[in-house]
C-alpha cells in the first residue's frame, strides 16, 4: 500500500536494535484518514472469505481492527493481556512480545469465540509470528477458524510469515519491510 509506505518513509523512524517506530501516526498518536484507508484496503482483500469475526490483541491493534469490523460488519473481539479476573470461561496462551522484551499470558472468553467463527487475525506488526501463533493457539482451542491474518506492516527479514505460511494460513500485509539495515527503510 503506497500510501502507507510513504508514511513509514516521511514518519517513521528507524531504532539500532532493530524496531520501526511508528507510534506518531500507528501505535500511539494516530492517523484516523490512514487507519480507515488501511481498514478499507484490509476489508478489500478478505472480502467474500466467510469472515464472521475480526480478532486482535490489545493495544495496537484495536483500532485498525474496530475499522476493519465495521467495514466488514462483523463483530471485534480483543485478547486481553493480563487477564481479568471478571472474564469468564477463559482461553488463555502465552506471547512474548519483541518491542516489550516479556511474555504476557492473553485471553478470550469463550462467550465470544467458538467453533462457529471464521476469524480473520489483524494487528500492526508481523515480525517473529508471535502474536499470531498465540491468536492461533486459542483460535484451536476454540474450534475456531482461522480464515485470514491481516498486518499493517510485515518485517520481511524476520521469520514470521514463513512460520505462518508453513501452517497454511493466509496473510496480508499493507506494507513489507525488506531491510532496517543501518537504519536505512526499505520494501519488498
Amino acid at each position: 500500500m503506497n500510501l502507507l509506505k510513504q508514511r513509514i518513509l516521511s514518519d517513521g523512524q528507524c531504532l539500532d536494535n532493530g524496531t520501526l517506530k511508528v507510534d506518531n501516526f500507528i501505535n500511539h498518536q494516530m492517523d484516523p484518514a490512514l487507519m480507515m484507508a488501511m481498514a478499507q484496503e484490509i476489508a478489500n482483500r478478505f472480502d467474500n472469505k466467510g469472515i464472521n469475526k475480526i480478532v486482535t490483541i490489545e493495544a495496537s491493534g484495536i483500532a485498525p481492527a474496530i475499522l476493519v469490523g465495521y467495514l466488514m460488519q462483523v463483530p471485534v473481539v480483543f485478547a486481553k493481556k493480563n487477564v481479568p479476573s471478571t472474564m469468564e470461561h477463559m482461553i488463555s496462551t502465552p506471547v512474548f512480545s519483541f518491542t516489550k522484551k516479556r511474555c504476557y499470558d492473553v485471553g478470550i472468553s469463550r462467550n465470544f469465540l467458538s467453533a462457529d467463527d471464521h476469524i480473520l487475525f489483524v494487528d500492526d506488526f508481523l515480525a517473529n509470528g508471535n502474536a499470531a501463533m498465540g491468536i492461533i493457539d486459542i483460535a484451536s482451542k476454540a474450534g475456531a477458524q482461522i480464515a485470514g491474518m491481516a498486518f499493517l506492516i510485515e518485517k520481511g527479514f524476520q521469520n514470521g510469515r514463513q512460520k505462518l505460511l508453513d501452517m497454511g494460513i493466509h496473510i496480508e500485509s499493507l506494507a513489507i519491510i525488506k531491510s532496517l539495515d543501518n537504519c536505512t527503510i526499505t520494501f519488498e
